[in-house]
């Protein structure tokens, strides 16, 4: 009796599976194309070709390697390398596991323990590599576990006092180019960092690619997003500083990520100030177009935004500053109107 076909089947994941039986044991086969998984089902079933080891035969830690692998031409290098560093440091328990044994109490077993040591957003990255993984090589389970609460952070702004002081602090040194870039003209500090000589275009900084540090070091990558691809006229001042700006490769800024951040540091000690990030300088950009009114469609554009969402948090921390103002404000009304200052005693 000739043995039916096995029928492709469409996962979520966009590849096609065929399962069969072989030795009393269910095989699932997937590959992109669907005639493709059928005839290697086929070919399995008949002894033509031996079973590879996939899917739920895999341990947790070989599901995550190969899900890496398979996207490491995709995803940025920084996210290739956290995603190495989770399953490096990360997967506990579970990497020996295999994937068919894997449960839900144990994935929350896990995340509890984690969430002992770890922020919470480190928690969610570590379940959410996990539960992508399980979406191409597992589709039939869905993780439904309880993550730990997210913690707001309260986004630092230098205001434009301490600015002027670390600007002063800053002119005339190696520094101030990079502090400038963020601060006045809002660049990303992998934009910065990335900005090669031909990115200058007459009187436009076209900000294109951005060097971030991926598995095996710094890579040059293209823009954090497609809105980050963008072109910023260059002031004057800064102009100048690009000119006299020495020439050693094709890069503009050569300074590591922690030195810039170290030197920031110093900066703010020497002016008695808190220690900012120095990213935070970027968000001064911001701060400074929502106080003078710059519609948020420019403010996205300068900034290489592809949301408000950073414009949002960023307005949220500059009216903190006001608030103190607008309560007067606000009472002076009514008390004038309701009188109310005459019966204070």
């Amino acid at each position: 009796m000739k043995k039916k076909l096995p029928t492709p089947q469409k996962l979520p994941s966009g590849v096609w599976r065929c399962q069969v039986m072989v030795g009393g044991k269910r095989i699932s086969v997937t590959d992109e194309s669907p005639s493709v998984a059928q005839a290697k089902a086929v070919a399995l079933r008949a002894g033509l070709i031996e079973e590879k080891k996939s899917g739920p035969s895999m341990t947790v830690g070989q599901t995550i390697d190969r899900y890496i692998e398979s996207k490491d031409a995709v995803l940025s290098p920084s996210t290739i390398r956290g995603y190495r560093s989770i399953r490096e440091n990360s997967l506990g328990n579970l990497e020996p596991l295999q994937l068919a044994d894997l449960t839900q109490e144990a994935v929350q077993r896990h995340i509890n323990a984690l969430s002992r040591k770890n922020t919470p957003k480190y928690c969610r990255n570590v379940h959410g590599l996990l539960s992508a993984a399980l979406a191409v090589y597992r589709p039939d389970f869905v993780l439904h576990t309880t993550l730990p609460q997210k913690v707001k952070t309260e986004i630092q702004i230098p205001t434009i006092e301490e600015v002027q002081l670390l600007s002063e602090r800053a002119r005339g040194t190696r520094f101030e180019l990079p502090f400038l870039l963020a601060t006045w003209m809002g660049l990303r500090t992998s934009e910065i960092l990335g900005l090669t000589w031909d990115c200058i275009e007459g009187n436009e900084l076209h900000v294109k690619q951005a060097l971030v540090y991926g598995v095996n070091g710094s890579v040059l990558k293209s823009t954090k997003s497609y809105s980050g691809n963008r072109k910023i006229r260059i002031p004057p001042y800064i102009k100048e500083l690009l000119s006299n700006h020495p020439q050693e490769d094709e890069y503009i800024i050569h300074a590591a990520r922690n030195a810039l951040y170290k030197q920031l540091q110093r900066l703010c000690e020497q002016s008695g100030l808190p220690h900012y990030r120095f990213h935070d300088l970027r968000h001064v950009q911001a701060s400074v177009m929502l106080a003078l009114g710059v519609p948020d469609k420019y403010a996205m554009e300068r900034m290489g935004h592809a949301s408000t969402n950073m414009l949002r948090n960023v307005y949220q921390h500059t009216m903190k500053s006001k608030s103190e103002e607008v309560a007067d404000t606000v009472d002076h009304f009514f008390e004038s109107k309701l009188h109310t200052d005459l019966h204070i005693k």
